[in-house]
């Protein structure tokens, strides 16, 4: 079994309706759909480059990586970041559409290299009253990437999976927002904590793919915002 048939299969689940559990995180979470904002991410998985893993544990899968950036720290909303690639899907595009468009004006890659899995379900964030359709995709050409426009991405980066999957670079993200808080499972990979959605969200397929390793959830990585 490969990494990709691992994605291909999860994909092939949830359109049949036999796909895992949504986390009652984002079970529990909902917006207008009337007059939320639609977006998109891709999630975009492929073989790993010539850069390897940090990581030197024998954790599978070890030859994959996935495309994120850092979000630019001069952004009003979510400053410094990481994310998918993505954003808003315009009037008339599919979320898969979306998804590719908005990566290509983000890193520059070449959209023509990328095989489309499928899209995930939508979910809910109801901070920034937003639907967001996870775009789960393979890089089955991949292309050079970079910062397009800094005043959006401070880098953009593909990191091992390995380097995710590695226990010592898990930790749990203690969001302080004024007098509220949550918890968020976090990565801390190429010199950024990958939190908040993108965290969760990559937990969360990590979790449904079986690639999980145990890891302590009572380390804490405190965030204020």
């Amino acid at each position: 079994m490969t990494a990709r048939q691992d994605l291909i299969d999860l994909i092939a689940a949830i359109d049949a309706g036999t796909g895992p559990a949504r986390n009652p995180y984002w079970r529990d979470l909902s917006v207008d759909d009337a007059v939320a904002r639609k977006a998109a991410v891709l999630m975009l998985f492929g073989a790993l480059d010539n850069v390897p893993a940090a990581s030197g544990k024998p954790l599978a899968p070890a030859d994959l990586d996935v495309l994120l950036l850092e979000r630019a720290h001069t952004l009003d909303d979510h400053p410094g970041q990481v994310a998918f690639p993505g954003g808003g899907i315009d009037p008339g595009e599919t979320p898969i559409e979306a998804a590719l468009r908005e990566a290509e004006e983000e890193t520059g890659l070449d959209s023509g290299g990328v095989e489309v899995l499928g899209a995930m379900p939508q979910l809910a964030l109801p901070r920034g009253n937003f639907l967001v359709t996870p775009v789960l995709a393979w890089w089955h050409s991949p292309s050079p990437v970079r910062v397009v426009d800094y005043g959006e991405s401070a880098q953009v980066f593909r990191v091992p999976v390995r380097d995710l999957l590695d226990p010592d670079n898990r930790v749990m993200a203690s969001v302080n927002r004024g007098s509220q808080s949550f918890l968020s499972p976090a990565f801390v990979v190429n010199k950024v904590l990958v939190w908040g959605f993108t965290g969760m969200i990559l937990n969360e397929l990590f979790d449904h793919l079986g690639w999980s390793v145990p890891w302590d959830r009572t380390r804490l990585h405190v965030i204020d915002v």
